[in-house]
């Protein structure tokens, strides 16, 4: 479908979540003791959200302290088939709902219900690697597809050695990581690939890995395999990084080290896709930019939730814990406790007033 800019956001929706935060996730070390909301919610899904989700849930059960939050990190297939087979109140999905899910039926949902894609965590990906004597990686996108297709094997290919002519590169076999399980962080990683090379990366993006090789489950699969194996090499969100070295991107003439403010950077420079429902908003990421001061290989993870719940109740206690995690103060939550790359102002706004939606 034909891309769209962000549209504009309404300013009565935003007050009004607005006032929903404030009498449902008003801090104070305690608990809020003015707070209604009361019951259980359960998600599932993105493994990259998890350390952003343990501090989201962490917040606002505090704030609200008759409500309990489980998210199980099981990976953004598994989470998207959990909602959609109703175990599940809300998915996290480092992809949004393809035409053929929002097709379908969603058993958590009352009857005829949309479900709704949130863009709420950017982060940047990173290619985390672990080789010998090697400090400085440098990788434009022809490489790393020739690498994770199979193509280039060895870590001294000329091809490296041209793009790193001040690095000694070892003649070692390559081994490169990628996700055993479906993932949008492979679709996400996928797709920067199919936009920039694809003469070389040339499977559609999707969320399992096209290729063969070394598979691992998991953000933290990946990044366990690569730091205790040799001359590795893998794709994971950059939260996860931990002491692992991480290559620079070539964007454009320059080779760039990944932040949260080039991430989000590249979030504001890119339409929204059209969609038929004006509150599933999902990003169509320009991968091919080469402004200045952005790094194109992000991650966009959505919470997925219904737009009508069979219980008024859970609908409102869905509402308000979306709106806390689209919010300022959540975003900026996740920002330092996860790395994550906070959502501009008028970005935050479009989100909240989609998730104002939520009945």
């Amino acid at each position: 479908m034909a891309p769209n800019r962000h549209p504009a956001f309404s300013l009565g929706t935003s007050i009004a979540v607005a006032a929903l935060l404030l009498s449902g996730c008003a801090a104070n070390e305690s608990g809020d003791e003015t707070s209604t909301l009361a019951g259980t919610l359960d998600g599932a899904g993105s493994s990259a959200q998890a350390s952003a989700e343990d501090v989201w849930v962490s917040q606002f059960q505090r704030t609200n302290a008759s409500v309990t939050i489980n998210y199980d990190p099981t990976g953004s297939g598994a989470g998207r088939e959990q909602f959609i087979g109703g175990g599940v109140d809300f998915a996290g999905s480092d992809s949004a709902l393809s035409d053929e899910e929002l097709a379908g039926e969603f058993a958590a949902c009352a009857p005829g219900s949309a479900a709704i894609d949130l863009p709420v965590y950017v982060s940047p990906l990173v290619l985390v690697y672990n080789v010998d004597g090697v400090d400085n990686l440098r990788l434009d996108p022809a490489a790393i597809a020739n690498i994770f297709s199979g193509a280039i094997t060895r870590w001294n290919d000329p091809a490296l050695v041209d793009l790193n002519p001040d690095a000694t590169l070892p003649d070692e076999q390559i081994s490169a990581v990628h996700r055993s399980d479906d993932s949008g962080t492979t679709k996400n990683f996928a797709d920067y690939l199919y936009q920039n090379v694809p003469e070389i990366w040339t499977s559609e993006p999707a969320d399992a890995f096209p290729y063969s090789g070394e598979g691992a489950q998991g953000n933290s699969g990946v990044v366990s395999a690569v730091a205790n194996g040799n001359n590795t090499i893998g794709y994971a969100d950059a939260s996860r990084v931990g002491d692992l070295s991480v290559a620079a991107l070539q964007v454009g003439d320059e080779f760039v080290d990944y932040s949260t403010e080039a991430a989000a950077a590249i979030i504001d420079a890119s339409p929204l896709v059209e969609r038929d429902n004006p509150n599933d908003l999902v990003v169509d990421v320009d991968r091919t930019s080469t402004a200045p001061g952005v790094y194109p290989l992000v991650l966009v993870s959505y919470l997925i939730a219904c737009e009508d719940y069979p219980d008024a109740d859970q609908a409102e206690l869905v509402a308000a814990y979306l709106a806390y995690v689209a919010s300022p103060e959540g975003q900026a939550a996740a920002a330092e406790s996860a790395g994550s790359a906070p959502l501009s102002a008028d970005f935050s706004d479009r989100v909240l007033e989609a998730v104002a939606s939520i009945r």
